[in-house]
């Protein structure tokens, strides 16, 4: 059996064109793909995936349409995200996009009620 500590200190000195050189060699050698493995990856370890999905702790309030109220939606998106005029229209008219991301459950909700009062379509991802 090998020395798997030497043969780790051997690949870590290769550059990039040799790793991906050795990969392709490897690739042919043992008939397989490196695109295939990485796919069954995630199947393979998918109860280490189902913890995550557990409790979701931040959230993107995504904007999905102006309800025909686009100026009072306009002021809202402003007034939220501290953009300027030309950038929140710009936001508004490109729905479905994203307003806030990354934020907790509470201020989304908060963010979301304050949308729909303008009249805005909103959902919490």
């Amino acid at each position: 059996m090998a020395d798997l500590n030497a043969l780790v200190d051997s690949l870590s000195e290769l550059t990039v064109l040799e790793a991906a050189e050795l990969s392709k060699m490897l690739e042919e050698k043992w008939g397989v793909s490196a695109a295939a493995a990485v796919a069954a990856a995630p199947a393979a370890g998918g109860g280490a995936a189902a913890p995550a999905a557990e409790e979701q702790t931040e959230f993107d309030v995504i904007l999905t349409g102006d309800g025909g109220k686009k100026i009072n939606v306009i002021k809202e998106v402003r007034a939220i995200t501290s953009l300027g005029l030309t950038e929140a229209k710009t936001l508004v008219e490109s729905a479905p996009k994203a307003v806030k991301e990354g934020i907790s459950k509470d201020e989304a909700e908060k963010i979301k009620k304050q949308l729909e009062e303008a009249g805005a379509t909103v959902e919490i991802k």
